[in-house]
């Protein structure tokens, strides 16, 4: 369905305070949450399967606006794919019951195995048509598919640099390019974001679940990449 940004969203600019978005491949996104989503970091960056992809709806037709999207860790915790003591791992804190037994395979599941490491250098990831004006956004589906996720601390490249075995909350923003001289007097009205909780993902370096390897290959049109070794999707 369509997403708006919940509370707070009252005191928005009237250019985006009526923003929806819908996420694309929702049923894609759903059946790879169920089994806890994996997404690949790579030294020289990796693109997002399934892409992140949304339609919308609401903007002003002749309005500019800058579409962007950053990634929020999702708790304080890294993990590891193991097998827990006494079957729920007590001790370890199974990903349950917040993400209940689907995290659950053949006695391996996601386990916190301690504190995260300190936070990758925050980035936003701008979508290369912006500025553009509001009728070319809503025209067609807005696709991030050129998003790469690295695990390079020092890229250079303007990938998203992500810690591996932790977890993660993409989120979109629309941004309106107010034309006014003192527009940064206005700038936390000119924004709306959106969260989608089927987007979370467990950042990998490889992926852990043989689950998710499949689903990735039954349905990624370059899967042909997850079989013969590292190839750019």
């Amino acid at each position: 369905g369509w997403a708006g940004e919940g509370p707070g969203a009252g005191g928005k600019n009237r250019h985006v305070c009526h923003a929806a978005a819908r996420l694309e491949m929702g049923s894609l996104w759903e059946e790879f949450n169920r089994l806890g989503t994996e997404m690949i970091v790579t030294k020289a960056g990796r693109r997002m399967f399934p892409t992140f992809q949304v339609k919308l709806s609401g903007l002003d037709p002749l309005a500019d606006y800058v579409l962007l999207m950053d990634f929020i860790p999702l708790d304080d915790k890294r993990y590891r794919w193991g097998q827990g003591s006494g079957g729920r791992g007590r001790d370890l804190g199974v990903l349950s019951p917040s993400l209940p037994c689907r995290y659950a395979f053949h006695s391996s599941s996601w386990l916190a195995a301690g504190r995260a490491e300190p936070a990758a250098p925050g980035r936003v990831h701008f979508h290369p048509d912006s500025p553009a004006k509001g009728a070319q956004w809503m025209r067609q589906i807005v696709s991030f598919d050129k998003l790469k996720l690295t695990n390079n601390l020092l890229d250079d490249n303007g990938h998203i640099i992500l810690n591996s075995m932790h977890r993660y909350q993409p989120r979109f923003h629309v941004v309106f390019v107010d034309p006014r001289r003192d527009s940064e007097r206005f700038a936390h009205q000119n924004f709306k974001s959106f969260s989608f909780p089927e987007t979370q993902f467990m950042a990998v370096t490889a992926y852990q679940n043989h689950r998710i390897t499949q689903l990735k290959i039954a349905s990624n049109p370059f899967a042909k990449g997850f079989r013969d070794g590292d190839p750019e999707p």
